[in-house]
């Protein structure tokens, strides 16, 4: 079984913000693979989804403890479901990466993100993969990335954005599918 997670935050100000990509990627590949709809679960501290991609059971979550502790729902997912760090794919922001790009990365630091910090902390390990959606734009140098990743998506971005979800969910497919260096090689 394979655990994958888009980071957020939970609420409705924080809905289409690039913090959120995560989220908006897990609803792609939700609507994609057609796992049925997301549930709250207060014991996961999480909304999760249950289907198939490419004939391999996952879950998809959507931890509701604000980014900074996501780890706290991961960990509880994956004690409950007894899945393997190898088998959690996380799907995230990433404020160095130029807008647009993805980077599927496997058994690396959380270079600064503090949602895969918490993730880190409370797994014990670093060994699984993530993918990391690019979000900078030149608004971030004349605002600073703390409150950046915190702003919504503009409109001249937004459609680029739909792109990139989809490139998204293709990658999600060929880790799960092929391999996650597969992936490596056609994505990175």
């Amino acid at each position: 079984m394979k655990l994958i997670v888009g980071l957020g935050n939970p609420g409705k100000e924080y809905l289409k913000t690039w913090h959120n990509i995560g989220f908006l990627a897990l609803d792609n590949i939700a609507n994609a693979f057609k796992f049925e709809n997301f549930k709250k679960e207060k014991k996961f501290q999480a909304e999760i989804a249950t289907g198939e991609i490419k004939k391999q059971k996952a879950i998809l979550a959507k931890p509701q403890t604000f980014m900074n502790n996501s780890g706290l729902a991961i960990g509880a997912l994956t004690k409950y479901y007894k899945i393997k760090p190898t088998d959690i794919i996380i799907i995230h922001d990433d404020i160095d990466l130029p807008f647009g790009r993805i980077k599927i990365v496997g058994d690396s630091s959380a270079g600064g993100h503090n949602g895969v910090k918490s993730i880190i902390q409370h797994l014990k390990t670093q060994d699984f993969i993530r993918i990391r959606i690019g979000i900078s734009t030149p608004k971030k140098e004349k605002i600073g990335s703390a409150d950046y990743v915190l702003t919504k998506i503009g409109l001249l971005q937004s459609s680029k954005i739909k792109e990139i979800i989809k490139k998204t969910t293709s990658a999600v497919e060929e880790v799960v599918g092929v391999s996650p260096e597969s992936a490596m090689n056609k994505y990175n």
